[in-house]
């Protein structure tokens, strides 16, 4: 199965799991499906068998409230069940924003402006303890309105922390409406620049593009830590939900559930007979 296919039945996971749930932020989800899969297919060391393999690449997903997605994978490549994602009960882990306790999840986010702060101390920690593991992190574009996110890139650069990468899921909403009325970033490929940063942009949902953005990034001949920004529609995939601000939070009726999923082409057999 190629990416691309792979990511319309991630879609398809994100939206049974909401839906099932009856909570979940879909449009963040799918505006990093791209991002998150193509990091777990293509580029993390990790171990579904082994959840805190020591040697393992790390990944904070900052903008928490995404975690769907991530679970989606997560739960994809085998490191919990399946099951999980559409069974609500007591002892099921699975929440509307991350949580350590999840297998593969590394550090509980939700709180924003964060996440950035606990990657450049792991980070750090690895650098000082002489181990070769990576440390990614997934930032909001409406996160990075938040000063803790500057302070610890700051930190980053000045501890020369080149095996921290950033990536920015730039989507241009917040819960409230566009980056731009809200506060206008500008370049925020700049801004990491002017903190010492190596930064570039990418299309976020073009896996040819990630791979090339992600591979320059990941040779880091500039002993400084790196930052992707991925442009990205938020809810990108299906055309009702991509940038309709009551999908941050909003739940499908079942009706938009399988048109969704009509969109997605990802029917299932149980399923074809309630359209």
């Amino acid at each position: 199965m190629n990416l691309e296919t792979k990511a319309r039945e991630i879609r398809g996971i994100i939206l049974d799991q909401v839906f099932a749930f009856g909570n979940g932020h879909i449009a963040s989800a799918f505006s990093c499906t791209e991002i998150l899969l193509y990091l777990y297919w293509r580029v993390l060391k990790v171990n579904a068998a082994n959840p805190d393999w020591p040697d393992r690449d790390r990944l904070i997903i900052s903008k928490g409230h995404g975690v769907s997605a991530l679970y989606a994978i997560l739960a994809d490549l085998g490191f919990f069940p399946k099951k999980w994602l559409t069974a609500p009960q007591d002892g099921n882990l699975l929440g509307g924003h991350a949580d350590w306790k999840v297998p593969g999840i590394d550090w509980s986010t939700g709180s924003l402006g964060h996440g950035l702060s606990i990657a450049a101390g792991m980070a750090q920690a690895a650098k000082m303890n002489g181990q070769n593991h990576r440390i990614f992190c997934l930032l909001g574009d409406g996160e990075i309105q938040e000063g803790s996110v500057w302070e610890a890139a700051m930190f980053a650069a000045h501890h020369s922390l080149k095996n921290l990468v950033v990536i920015v899921d730039y989507n241009r909403h917040q819960s409230c409406g566009p980056t731009g009325n809200i506060v206008n970033l500008g370049s925020v490929r700049d801004k990491f620049a002017a903190f010492g940063w190596y930064s570039t942009n990418t299309n976020g949902h073009n896996f040819q593009q990630l791979s090339s953005s992600l591979n320059c990034l990941l040779e880091n001949k500039y002993s400084v830590p790196t930052a992707l920004i991925a442009y990205t529609n938020k809810g990108h995939g299906v055309s009702f939900i991509e940038n309709d601000m009551h999908f941050h939070t909003g739940i499908p009726t079942q009706d938009q559930l399988l048109r969704a999923k009509k969109e997605l082409g990802i029917l299932r057999t149980n399923e074809l007979r309630l359209v």
